[in-house]
């Protein structure tokens, strides 16, 4: 019987909590998603994978001035030694480093179909090919001097960095973000040439205000350009904290028509937001008529970005128009700060602007001396070697002597001449061409020019002065690659101060035309052209088993009130209701009304009248007009609705209405006066008819004199002495031949 290998034994076998359990493989969990995943070290600015990318594509000799490789390539030498994870995520990650509308410094120069600001994907990893950029070799540079230290990979076959040698500020320079657990990290992108001037400062000022800084690091500099129109106070509190947001607009200009016409140009986006799909936003405000004085918008980008809005009118101020886009529209966007990184120990901690800059410099000072130990030491042995070729050629006969005639003439030689084993090995390799007498001088002049670079190289490294002013070069040296007066590195976005209100508004330029707003039974409203007869309205097309309800005739800048069974009034605009030429739209996309609760009335908002509200518990109050206009899709509470009660009565009190008729479902008639409801703006109301275990039916005010219409029929005041009484009583029942609907009017 075969002997089974995977039986564990009982005695190994350890009972734990399971909540200790999950506790602390959930924390393993986290502690890997922040520290080789999420968050960016702040002594590069890169994740592992992208440190992994870079590394390998140098491996793969793929510096600036190489061919171009297949991105397969380097995603499979990636994959291969330093990131055995999915080749989609790699590839996605390669492919952000070298689109220039998301990195504002390419770390990778692409060839092939990389994206676009469209948001359209890019091609297949086998169509495309890549090699490092300059700003790249300048994070690299040095990483063959001993800079950093290597840790082994995942399978212990190759060493890979911990972290680049940075000779370029690209945490801040490209920006980073990422989601960890429990934290997360959003860095914008900076202009180099700024945080090279910030460093500069930072090296002859290390305890620098935050404010000085700031006048050095304007903001935010973004790939895609645009306006910044954050106020100062607020970019300070932001780097002065570490957490904070900019508000990024797109940049416009005016273009100006024939006959007073114009029309707005967009040429420059806010950061990730994606071309395509911002057009579609806008195409979707126009249609469901959210901005009425925008009429059209049009692409018409090449290689730049080109975005055209017609107004539907030359009277509109752009300055409006824009700023009601900028709000309904990413055409301003909020993008956040929070400068959540690693630090040299590896632990994640939010740092405010000087920490992240002086944790950069502090990083290329321990490169720096480490590199210089490494360059000391290198020279140390070239000296020592130089030091034996100058023996020999002093005993060049006698050295010659001794190798023809020895079996083992190393020892012979270090012996005879005092050489070390390192000065012996190198004379017994030396080419017999090297014997010549120019030969000789050419190592004396290298042995004086590396003892003065010994020496340079000492006083550096014992000297913290000589130590910074070499960083400061070195910054200076980036800054004239990479700063502001080179192509690359010129800041690209603006900045403004924050836009003052605009005090006009746009009904201001709404052009008046009648309409017809038709509500269906089913809560589809929408506005026809002109003032259509109840016959035209029916003949419009619904849904089927739909119809009319409420048919209002209006103007275009007018407001209409939503009167709905929770009590609360909604107001719509006329200009931004859908067009008749389909079915409209449900009426609860617009406003925030339940599914459980309906409509008791459309009216269109005129000012100044008054309005009868009344609940079906039989109370109610008068409110004027004027004081339930809503603001928000969230409307105004104005008549307060217990539960299982629902607002159930609406009336217009006419001019010199002195009376109220509310009927009961129970077909009971009450007539009391006008003056003893109160006026209130919001509330429960008073009692208007009492009826036990009846609910209200209908509620109207009226003026007495001149009879109760009731349907189609208007009932004179010597018929309704009867019916009159006091607030709060019950009624009577009306006569035979009386208009039998619970409605006054339908």
């Amino acid at each position: 019987m075969a002997k089974r290998n995977n039986v564990v034994p009982l005695a190994s076998i350890k009972p734990v909590q399971f909540g200790q359990a999950l506790q602390e493989r959930y924390l393993s969990y986290a502690l890997s998603t922040i520290m080789s995943r999420s968050l960016p070290d702040v002594r590069d600015g890169l994740k592992p994978v992208h440190r992994r990318l870079l590394y390998a594509m140098r491996q793969l000799r793929l510096d600036p001035n190489s061919a171009f490789k297949k991105s397969a390539r380097v995603v499979g030498d990636v994959i291969g030694q330093y990131h055995p994870h999915g080749d989609q995520s790699i590839y996605d990650a390669l492919v952000r480093l070298a689109q220039d509308f998301a990195a504002r410094y390419p770390l990778i120069e692409g060839q092939g179909n990389f994206g676009n600001i469209d948001g359209d994907n890019p091609a297949a990893m086998r169509y495309t090919e890549a090699r490092l950029t300059a700003v790249a070799e300048a994070l690299l540079a040095g990483i063959d001097e001993n800079a950093v230290d290597f840790r082994p990979n995942y399978d212990g076959s190759t060493e890979e960095p911990i972290v680049l040698p940075g000779g370029f500020p690209n945490l801040l320079a490209n920006g980073a973000a990422g989601i960890a657990v429990g934290m997360a990290t959003s860095i914008p992108p900076h202009n180099a040439g700024e945080l090279c001037d910030a460093l500069l400062h930072l090296i002859k000022t290390p305890n620098s205000r935050i404010e000085t800084l700031v006048d050095l690091v304007k903001g935010p500099d973004f790939p895609t350009g645009g306006i910044l129109v954050e106020p100062r106070e607020s970019i300070v509190e932001a780097y002065r904290t570490g957490r904070g947001a900019f508000r990024l607009r797109a940049k416009w200009e005016v273009e100006q028509l024939p006959r007073g016409q114009y029309r707005i140009i967009v040429t420059e986006i806010p950061y990730q937001v994606q071309k395509g799909r911002l057009i579609e936003r806008i195409a979707e405000i126009i249609n469901a008529k959210k901005l009425p004085i925008l009429e059209d918008v049009r692409d018409e980008s090449a290689d730049d970005v080109r975005i055209v809005l017609e107004p539907r009118t030359g009277n509109v101020p752009a300055e409006l128009l824009m700023e009601q886009l900028f709000k309904l529209s990413d055409l301003e966007i909020r993008f956040p700060l929070n400068l959540n990184v690693l630090d040299k120990d590896n632990t994640p901690r939010v740092m405010n602007l000087r920490e992240a800059l002086q944790a950069f410099l502090d990083h290329r000072r321990e490169v720096l001396v480490r590199r210089s130990t490494f360059r000391l030491a290198e020279i140390e042995r070239r000296l020592e070697i130089l030091d034996g070729y100058l023996i020999a050629y002093l005993n060049l006969d006698k050295l010659i002597k001794i190798i023809r005639e020895e079996d083992e003439p190393k020892p012979k030689m270090i012996k005879a001449f005092g050489l070390t084993d390192l000065q012996a090995e190198a004379i017994l390799n030396m080419r017999l061409r090297a014997l010549r007498r120019l030969e000789e001088f050419e190592i004396r002049g290298e042995h004086k020019k590396l003892t003065a670079e010994r020496k340079t190289l000492k006083d550096l490294l014992k000297s913290d002065d000589l130590q910074w002013k070499a960083i400061a070069e070195e910054v200076q040296e980036t800054k004239k690659k990479f700063g502001g007066k080179t192509e690359l590195g010129r800041r690209r976005t603006e900045l403004a101060d924050a836009p003052a209100e605009i005090e006009h508004a746009i009904e201001d330029f709404v052009e008046r035309e009648p309409v017809t707003v038709i509500l269906s039974e089913k809560g589809w409203i929408r506005a026809a052209k002109g003032h259509l007869d109840e016959k035209a309205a029916a003949d419009l097309k619904f849904k089927e088993g739909d119809g009319p309800r409420f048919t209002l005739h209006a103007q275009s800048t007018d407001k209409v009130l939503v009167f709905g069974t929770n009590g609360r009034f909604y107001t719509l605009g006329c200009d931004r209701l859908p067009g008749a030429r389909g079915h409209g739209e449900p009426i609860r996309l617009m406003i925030e009304l339940g599914n459980d609760q309906d409509i008791v009335q459309l009216e269109v908002m005129k000012g100044g009248r008054k309005f009868l509200v009344a609940s079906d518990a039989c109370r109610g109050f008068v409110v004027p007009e004027d004081d339930v206009v809503a603001q928000t899709k969230n409307g105004k509470q104005v008549l307060n609705v217990a539960d299982k009660e629902k607002a159930q009565a609406f009336s217009i009190v006419p001019e010199g209405a002195d009376s109220v008729a509310a009927l009961s479902e129970g077909r009971k008639l009450l007539i009391f006066p006008l003056d003893q409801i109160p006026e209130m703006g919001r509330g429960r109301g008073v009692l208007l008819q009492k009826s036990k275990n009846d609910r209200l039916a209908d509620a109207q005010a009226f003026k007495l004199a001149d009879g109760l219409s009731w349907g189609n029929r208007t009932i004179p005041a010597s018929e309704l002495k009867f019916w009159r009484g006091e607030r709060a009583q019950a009624g009577h029942m009306p006569e035979k031949g009386w208009p039998r609907a619970k409605r006054f009017k339908d």
